[in-house]
Formats: C-alpha cells, sequence, structure tokens
C-alpha cells in the first residue's frame, strides 16, 4: 500500500462526507497506509470540540483513528505553517511518505517546495484518482466535492475548478455515444 501521510485540513474535508458510501475517508484508509503527526491529532481533536460541520468532520476521522498510525515528529520552529501542516510536511520527508495529502491551499506553494521525494495531494486531486481508479463514479466525486467546497469555503478555489473541470470530462467519457 502507498505510504501517506495527511494534514488537519485534508483530513476534516474528508470527513465532511465520511457518512456518505462510498466514503472517499474510508476508501483512503483502506487503500493507504497512512500516517499522521501527532499535531495533526491534536488539532483534529480540538476541531471536533466545536458544535458545527467542521467539529463534526474531525470527530469522523477520530473515529477511524484505528485506521492510521500516529507519529510523534519535532517541529521546525523555522517553518512559516501552523503546527499541523509543520509536523505533515516534516514527517513525510522523514519518513519518505509517497504523498502528503495537504489542503491548505493558501499555502500550496511553499508546502510543495518543502517536499523532498513526496508529491503533494489536494482533496479534490484525490477524489479525481479515486474516480480514475473505479473506486466511486464521477457523480459521486462531484457531490463530494460541491459538499465539500459547501463546508469549507472554497468558492471560486483553483484547484476545485480544475478538479471539477476533469470530473467532467471523466464524465462525459463514460457516457455512451448516441448513435
Amino acid at each position: 500500500m502507498v505510504l501517506i501521510v495527511a494534514d488537519t485540513s485534508a483530513l476534516v474535508s474528508l470527513g465532511t462526507v465520511a457518512g456518505t458510501p462510498p466514503n472517499p475517508l474510508d476508501l483512503l484508509l483502506d487503500s493507504h497506509t497512512a500516517v499522521v503527526p501527532e499535531q495533526v491529532v491534536d488539532e483534529l481533536t480540538e476541531t471536533a470540540s466545536y458544535d458545527d460541520a467542521s467539529g463534526e468532520a474531525a470527530q469522523a476521522v477520530l473515529d477511524r483513528r484505528s485506521a492510521f498510525e500516529t507519529r510523534s515528529t519535532e517541529l521546525d520552529e523555522t517553518f512559516p505553517l501552523d503546527d499541523g501542516e509543520n509536523a505533515a510536511v516534516t514527517l513525510a520527508n522523514d519518513i519518505d511518505a509517497v504523498q502528503l495529502l495537504c489542503d491548505e491551499f493558501n499555502r500550496l506553494a511553499l508546502v510543495h517546495a518543502s517536499l523532498a521525494e513526496t508529491r503533494l495531494v489536494t482533496t479534490p486531486i484525490l477524489l479525481t484518482a479515486l474516480v480514475r481508479n473505479d473506486a466511486i463514479s464521477p457523480d459521486a466525486a462531484d457531490e463530494f466535492l460541491a459538499e465539500m467546497s459547501d463546508a469549507r469555503s472554497w468558492s471560486s478555489n483553483t484547484y476545485v475548478e480544475r478538479a471539477q473541470s476533469t470530473l467532467r470530462q471523466q464524465r462525459d467519457n463514460e457516457q455512451p455515444d448516441p448513435k
């Protein structure tokens, strides 16, 4: 299985649609060796204490805690992101993770530049990959993305728009030829 490190923002995004089968969070955790820094678990726990959509999403992830490994990592005090992203980037580099799942859209260039050999993946990209691998339909991915976008305030996000365009193309490619 592919070794992936996830940060808080991406896990909360996936937790947003955790109750809807086929569940992208379950699909990720069942098909990857997922490792999460302790700082991310701390952030999820704090977020889960809120009585809102993000709190429910964080709790949905914590409910699946047995499906991912938690590791401690030392923070780079000079890294200009919060502790969760800092720890996720550091851990991904330390354990040579194949992928880092991160939705810190405002600082993705910094996150990407900080990774050594690890591939940066966002939740919208993960959804398109699940479609490409026939784990979910383009319609389901589009619905998940719309729900995440509403919950995470992703309106006018270029990463989301690009994923939506890819999903439209994938859906169009599935349509039978009307002859």
